[in-house]
């Protein structure tokens, strides 16, 4: 059931927040970046302070950082584990270790596969089972806010949506593992990182490069969105206010967005006692101390406009390319006065996919993966497992005590019938 915004709630949602911007210029927008200011700036990965030190090779793994540039100049961070902890870990095809890429979700990084211990998180898992893994950070998180020539701190910088996901930072890093490992690609997406990959190989972008995908918790199409302060959040077109009163990145760590978002949960419909629920749904599987470590790592920055545009496909019902809210410049963007649609049952029909969802998911909730499936429906019906759990929710994918049991053995076996 979809939760309605109160009579009321945009315009009052936009007073309040309008009292937090103070003297905000027309046409101007402002980013936020921690440490000093100038060209590339923003936290670059090192041996020392990346994700590679902080949860991997602590666990006794091998484990490299790279930075990989788009073609429109964002300089992104990844993690490759190429052996499992076991000396000798077992090859999975001939002499060379199959590569698997993981792309995290919305409002996390890389960091978030990594959370539960190496017995229970997917990467490590993988290693184990003797894949090449390779973890992707999404533009604008953590360790990707490095750009050739922009600023974190300028407007410019989070000028781009989940379309620029789709177009620039997925091909990059397929290229740049395909290039690493001469081998054809498994790829893993969670939430957004389904979404992403979905759209992308609709479009034929890794038609070369790819070898199966699995989807967990996919959101494709997101009308039937039931997390409370979710739907909130889309119905009050927050991406929009704020996007006119000029804040470029979206950061709930940071005012004015903190600051609106607790707002928005003094709003009867919403409960943020227990944020994760409101948000993801009702998990099942989750370890106390590992939901205060995603709360203490996440959540993660993106563009505004990247949430302007999941909530354009959230009220529209439908999955398009960004909506620039005039003919006119939709005209200038696409050559034509609607935003172009995204056709998911493009995806070449004989692709080796893997689908897995939850019945308490309130993000990735049954109507619409049925809109998915229906997509997908002259599939190769031996080329499509789908997989369905009837206690899990959003979070329960990543960092759930049972998913090795109940999801990551399948993946792995799954990716091993590819051979």
């Amino acid at each position: 059931m979809q939760v309605m915004a109160p009579p009321g709630l945009l315009s009052l949602a936009m007073l309040g927040f309008c009292l937090l911007v103070l003297e905000v210029e027309p046409n101007r927008a402002y980013g936020s970046s921690r440490g000093s200011f100038g060209r590339n700036n923003g936290a670059a990965a090192s041996e020392v302070n990346g994700i590679c030190a902080n949860a991997v090779t602590i666990h006794g793994y091998k484990c490299r950082e790279h930075e990989v540039t788009t073609q429109d100049g964002y300089i992104l961070n990844m993690q490759r584990i190429p052996e499992g902890r076991v000396t000798g870990s077992s090859s999975t095809g001939g002499n060379k270790k199959q590569p698997v890429l993981m792309q995290h979700g919305l409002l996390v990084d890389g960091k978030t596969w990594l959370l539960n211990s190496p017995e229970q998180n997917l990467p490590m898992i993988l290693a184990d089972k003797g894949f090449d893994v390779w973890i992707a950070n999404a533009r604008g998180t953590r360790f990707s806010r490095k750009h050739v020539s922009l600023d974190p701190a300028q407007k410019e910088f989070w000028n781009w949506s989940w379309d620029e996901l789709v177009s620039y930072d997925l091909p990059a890093v397929f290229d740049f593992v395909f290039n690493q490992t001469g081998q054809k690609i498994h790829y893993i997406g969670h939430s957004q990182g389904t979404l992403i990959g979905l759209t992308s190989f609709s479009e034929g972008h890794q038609a070369d490069t790819l070898k199966s995908a699995a989807f967990l918790s996919p959101i494709a199409y997101l009308s039937h969105i039931t997390s409370p302060l979710v739907v909130v959040i889309a119905r009050a077109f927050v991406g929009e206010i704020t996007t006119l009163l000029g804040v470029a990145e979206f950061n709930p760590k940071e005012q004015p967005t903190s600051i609106f978002l607790k707002t928005l949960c003094n709003y009867p419909v919403v409960d943020c006692s227990d944020i994760v629920t409101a948000v993801t749904g009702k998990n099942c599987c989750l370890n106390s101390s590992i939901v205060d470590l995603a709360i203490k790592n996440e959540p993660q920055p993106t563009a505004t406009k990247n949430i302007v545009h999941l909530a354009q496909n959230f009220r529209d019902g439908v999955i398009t390319k960004f909506n620039y809210g005039s003919a006119d410049y939709n005209l200038m963007h696409y050559g034509e006065a609607k935003p172009p649609i995204y056709n998911i049952s493009n995806i070449p029909h004989d692709l080796p996919i893997f689908i897995s969802y939850g019945g308490q998911d309130a993000l990735s909730d049954i109507p619409d993966v049925q809109l998915l499936l229906d997509s997908l429906k002259f599939h190769d019906v031996n080329k499509l497992v789908i997989q369905y759990i009837e206690d899990y929710a959003h979070v329960d994918f990543v960092m759930g005590i049972n998913a090795k049991d109940i999801v990551y053995n399948q993946i792995v076996q799954f990716f091993k019938n590819q051979q």
